[in-house]
Order: C-alpha cells, then sequence, then structure tokens
C-alpha cells in the first residue's frame, strides 16, 4: 500500500463549483483517490472505484456524510446519515411509496402536467427555464405527493437549496444556508399529521410511524429527506435538460424520431452533466482504496461527475450522446444508499423530455447563469429565446 497523491486544488473553489469537469478530468489522471490537504478529504475520482466504495457501507459510514460536524450531528437519525440495520428499516418506509408500484397512478398526472406546462411555455415563444420550467414543475409535484400547503410550500426552494448547501464545508455559502435549513430542520421536529393533506404521502408515514413500522419520532426526518434531498437535485436536472437539447438540437431531433429514447436521454444527462457535484463517506477503519491507504476516520468526497465521464468505463465519455444508455451511471449513487427517489425523478424527468420531444424541434438558449453551489450543480438563470415548435 502506498501514500496517497496529493493536490493542492480547493473542490470547493468558486471556479471549479462553475466548470469542475476540467478538474475531475486532473484528479481523475492523477490517480482513483486523491487526497485534498486545502480541504482535508480524499477524493474518489474513478468509476470502479467510486461504485466500490458505496458498495460497502460496513467499511465507508453515510454518519458522516457531510463535510462540516454540525450538519453531521444534524443529520443523525435519517436514513440519509445512517447505516444497515437502521438505515433499512429507514428506508423501507422511505422508499414503498416510490417504487415503480406505488407511483404508477402518479404517472399519468405527471404526464399531463408536464405536457400542459411545456405546451404553455413553447406557445410563449421564449421563458425562463429555471423559474418557469425547472422549478415550477418538481415543486408543485412533491408538494401534492407530500400533502404541503401554504407557508410550507412557499418555502420549499430555500428550503431544499439550504438543505443541500450546508453538507458542504464550513465556508460563507454553508454559514449562510444554516439558518435557512433550521427552519426546514424545526419544521419537520413539529409536524403532525394534521398538517399534511389526507390521502398524501407524508400522512401515510405518520401512519407507518403510529403502527411501529419505523421508530417512534422518525416520520419528521423522512419527510425532511423528501424536501432536503429530492428538490434541489431534480430542479437541477431539469435545467439541464433544457440546456443541452439547447446545445444539441440533434439529439432532441433523435428523440423525437425515436421516443423509446427518452429514458436513455435522460441517464445521458445525469451521466453527461452530475447534478451532484461532491458527497461524503467516512472510512471505519485504516483501509486500502485503489491501492491508497486512507487512515481510518478519514473524510471522503465522492466526485460522482468525474466517475462519470471515466474513459475507462464509457467509450468517448466527453460526448453528449442520448443513444448512449448510461443505465449504470453514478448520479443516483449505487449499493444501500442509492437514490431512494430515483423512480420519482425519473418520472418526472422522461414527462418533460417526452413533451419536448413532441412539441419543440429546436431550442435557442440566451443568458445562462450558474452560481457557485456546495453540493448541487444547477442554472440560477437559464433563457430560451426563441422555441422553434414541432
Amino acid at each position: 500500500m502506498t501514500a496517497p497523491i496529493e493536490s493542492d486544488i480547493d473542490i470547493w473553489d468558486d471556479d471549479i463549483l462553475v466548470d469542475p469537469y476540467p478538474t475531475y478530468a486532473a484528479l481523475r489522471g492523477q490517480a482513483g483517490v486523491v487526497h485534498l490537504p486545502k480541504n482535508g478529504v480524499y477524493v474518489l475520482t474513478r468509476y470502479d472505484v467510486i461504485r466500490d466504495v458505496l458498495g460497502d457501507p460496513a467499511t465507508f459510514s453515510s454518519a458522516g456524510l457531510g463535510f462540516n460536524p454540525m450538519v453531521n450531528e444534524a443529520l443523525q437519525g435519517t436514513s440519509l446519515a445512517s447505516d444497515p440495520p437502521v438505515h433499512t428499516q429507514l428506508r423501507a418506509t422511505l422508499s414503498q411509496n416510490l417504487t415503480p408500484r406505488a407511483l404508477r397512478g402518479l404517472k399519468v398526472t405527471i404526464d399531463e402536467k408536464a405536457d400542459k406546462l411545456v405546451a404553455e411555455l413553447v406557445a410563449g415563444g421564449s421563458f425562463d427555464a429555471v423559474d418557469s420550467l425547472a422549478r415550477a414543475f418538481p415543486l408543485e409535484i412533491v408538494a401534492d405527493l407530500i400533502g404541503f400547503s401554504g407557508r410550507v410550500k412557499d418555502n420549499m426552494l430555500r428550503w431544499g437549496q439550504a438543505a443541500m448547501q450546508v453538507i458542504g464545508p464550513l465556508n460563507q455559502r454553508t454559514q449562510e444556508s444554516f439558518p435557512i435549513a433550521g427552519e426546514l430542520y424545526a419544521w419537520c421536529s413539529s409536524v403532525s399529521a394534521e398538517d399534511l393533506a389526507p390521502g398524501s404521502i407524508g400522512r401515510g408515514i405518520f401512519e407507518a410511524e403510529d403502527r411501529g413500522d419505523i421508530p417512534a419520532g422518525s416520520a419528521g426526518h423522512i419527510i425532511h429527506q423528501y424536501l432536503g434531498a429530492g428538490v434541489d437535485t431534480t430542479i437541477a436536472s431539469i435545467g439541464n435538460i433544457i440546456a443541452l437539447f439547447g446545445r444539441h438540437p440533434e439529439q432532441l431531433e433523435l428523440v423525437r424520431n425515436n421516443p423509446e429514447l427518452v429514458p436513455a436521454a435522460f441517464a445521458e444527462v445525469l451521466r453527461y452533466w452530475a447534478p451532484v457535484h461532491i458527497w461524503g463517506r467516512t472510512a471505519t477503519r485504516e483501509v486500502e482504496i485503489d491501492g491508497v491507504t486512507v487512515p481510518a476516520g478519514a473524510p471522503l468526497g465522492i466526485l460522482f461527475g468525474a466517475g462519470n465521464r471515466d474513459p475507462r468505463h464509457y467509450e468517448n465519455p466527453d460526448a453528449f450522446d442520448v443513444s448512449r444508455n448510461p443505465a449504470d451511471h453514478l448520479s443516483f449513487g449505487y449499493g444501500p444508499h442509492g437514490c431512494a427517489g430515483q423512480g420519482l425523478a425519473k418520472l418526472e424527468a422522461h414527462a418533460i423530455i417526452d413533451a419536448l420531444a413532441r412539441r419543440v424541434k429546436a431550442l435557442e438558449l440566451g443568458n445562462e447563469v450558474r452560481e457557485p453551489s456546495n453540493i448541487t450543480r444547477s442554472f440560477e438563470l437559464l433563457r430560451v429565446t426563441k422555441v422553434v415548435a414541432a
């Protein structure tokens, strides 16, 4: 076993957060594991290395998934930050409402809402892809699903963004987001079944708690996860769909001519631009990763986007190609902590891609703005200046 290769980069530098791919390529070229002394983190850069670590929760714990001690303390008791067997029990309740069977009834509603929204935006001739589509659509879907209304629905966006931001190191972004994430945490700690719409999944989680299917007091944690982990990443992904089809009209054309490519197209969007920049694990013991010794207690940073562009795994990885069908991409994670909400995210994104492919020939893009963000990589502004209707 050898000492790790080091790099003097700061993985949370503003310029890297806005466009991390040159840095990912440089780190991946150095080694599968690179120590970043500036961040106190060992980053994982290659596909097989990332997948192996995600598949071994006993050695690589999620109890330290955040990059500062305060967030790790706040997340104790959630399925995000627990390991089997506790994770297995919490996850079962989170997931039972998100299985393909449970979501089947939602598909018709989601498809109809997506088609109506896209039709309205296309008819207008131009639109703001972030506020009018990438944010508006998933916020409405999740609010209806969990049973949110009023103040909570109004705060979903800022709460969801802050919940991801505070997973980062104790930089300015994290510190500014802690009070907002605290509002979400406080609400989730005090929410009751009566606060959520009858028949909603949120109500169902409280019913599971009443039955003893999950530990007392954990319903709020599970609802926190729907909002904290599910909203910001889906918003990022839908913004990325618009931007990539705007840049690659020939790929949109492919989907229009071959509607069966819709799932493959979303998989390729997720592979090409991972919505999550970095995610954490903690080594529970001294361990060898890809020939490198990592000490017990070391924080690990998983660079999904670096693994997704690993030429050892994907041919011509820097090309956006909807016919590739990279169903094994890393953006939903892997192993016991693979994204619980991926079924819902796919329903939403597939509905948007399908509606775009049927109704749009080309999208002309105007201003694009990405703001640096600790964990999620998304557009803050993305103007579609002209829509060529199909």
